[in-house]
């Protein structure tokens, strides 16, 4: 019960949770699995399958497109959800820079639970048409 009412404070102030109250941040941390993985190892490989929705807890990683770098991600950030959401291929590699502590959420389970929490849903939309905007910025 303490991992889930650390992972319940740890996650209170990440943008895609800042809306939920503290009995739903705790709903959020009995849906999630925890996974660890070592610095440089890849979580995601672009252009395979993905296999989940993935929240930064501790640590740093990578996006990598194509063997280039493009970008660092922190804890509150996240990644996997294009790949959940469209049923289709990572379009990059996400590295471990430093140990990392993530929260999983299956693929398979990722609808239903946006579906479930559509404050979180909303604050998912903000973060992918930020992500489109660096996106435009990385392309122009």
């Amino acid at each position: 019960m303490a991992v889930q009412d650390d992972i319940a404070d740890r996650i209170a102030g990440f943008a895609l949770f800042a809306d939920l109250s503290g009995p739903q941040r705790e709903q959020v941390a009995h849906v999630f699995e925890e996974a660890w993985f070592s610095e440089g190892e890849r979580i995601l490989r672009q252009g395979f399958t993905g296999s989940g929705l993935y929240i930064i807890l501790e640590g740093t990683a990578a996006i990598r497109i194509d063997g280039v770098d493009r970008s660092l991600l922190k804890a509150g950030d996240y990644f996997g959800e294009i790949s959940c959401l469209l049923g289709e291929a990572p379009v990059a590699d996400i590295l471990a820079v430093q140990p990392l502590r993530c929260l999983v959420l299956a693929s398979g389970q990722v609808e239903s639970f946006l579906k479930a929490q559509p404050l979180v849903m909303y604050r998912l939309l903000q973060g992918e048409a930020r992500k489109v905007r660096t996106t435009t910025k990385w392309l122009s």
